[in-house]
């Protein structure tokens, strides 16, 4: 591994990442390293560090790989998907405008055929417990899909789960700047019915087309944005019948807007913005 690591950083309404090509240089990622690039206070500072990797077979373009700050390796960001297509097409990595990029739980599409709006077709939602993953013995299961009763800090709330490729636990509230998102989501990592953690996502719904949504995600806390946790916000709502198929979310960070209809794929689409580009000096780092 070189002595230094070339990176970009990047970001998705606010919610931010340093990317990574593993194609042109050699790197070997670790916890420590991840932890290091993302302190903010003696490294880089990020949400998350986004790898570039070649591509694990002929039908994709690229491998896409996801490290939280705390250094665990996660299956998806939706934020960090329209970074990662915008990254590799302005570094000349590739010249398509759609690419099909593989992940650890499948593969994600992402369109940049205009670069001030890229959409990423981010899957079918997932409500199957065991793939979630849910400790479905430490919830009560409601009638319609997805719903489900949870002990929350000594009170039983209604909420939606589901995975959007990470797992994500869906309250709504009758307004999201009240919400008590740290208390609530530090809670909720250590609950029996989330054995790898929960994205935490609070949902409040303006219109039938129209929310605000905060979202405190495992391994970072709370952030600007989520992709996935705005992508499983609107699946709540619809599934609830509250919302359209067409929603705009509107985040600490800025606005997306998710498309979900016939519950097949989810689509995202919403800015990503290059920062700076720069140098990591791994011969003055110290690993332990």
């Amino acid at each position: 591994m070189s002595s230094y690591i070339h990176f970009t950083k990047m970001h998705g309404l606010g919610n931010d990442f340093v990317v990574v090509d593993s194609i042109t240089q050699n790197l070997k990622i670790s916890p420590s390293l991840v932890r290091k690039i993302a302190d903010r206070n003696f490294g880089i500072g990020c949400d998350q560090v986004l790898i570039v990797d070649p591509p694990a077979s002929p039908h994709l373009d690229f491998n896409y790989r996801i490290f939280n700050a705390d250094g665990k390796e996660v299956s998806q960001c939706g934020n960090g998907a329209r970074c990662f297509g915008r990254y590799v097409f302005e570094r000349g990595l590739t010249s398509k405008k759609k690419l099909v990029i593989g992940t650890s739980v499948g593969h994600i599409g992402v369109d940049i055929s205009d670069l001030s709006c890229i959409q990423v077709n981010m899957g079918e939602p997932i409500f199957s417990p065991k793939a979630i993953p849910l400790n479905i013995k430490a919830v009560s299961k409601l009638p319609q899909k997805g719903c489900y009763k949870i002990n929350l800090l000594g009170n039983h709330r209604e909420v939606i789960i589901l995975s959007m490729g990470n797992p994500h636990c869906v309250i709504s509230v009758p307004a999201v700047t009240e919400a008590a998102v740290m208390e609530v989501g530090k809670a909720l990592q250590k609950h029996p019915a989330f054995p790898k953690g929960v994205n935490v996502n609070f949902m409040q719904v303006l219109a039938r087309n129209h929310i605000k949504c905060r979202v405190y995600e495992r391994g970072v806390g709370e952030t600007l944005a989520c992709g996935s946790g705005a992508c499983a916000s609107v699946v709540a709502g619809i599934v609830h019948k509250d919302l359209n198929q067409e929603v705009k979310v509107d985040m600490p960070g800025g606005a997306l807007t998710v498309k979900w209809e016939n519950e097949n794929a989810v689509f995202l689409s919403g800015p990503a913005i290059g920062v700076f580009h720069g140098e990591f000096c791994l011969s003055q780092q110290e690993y332990c």
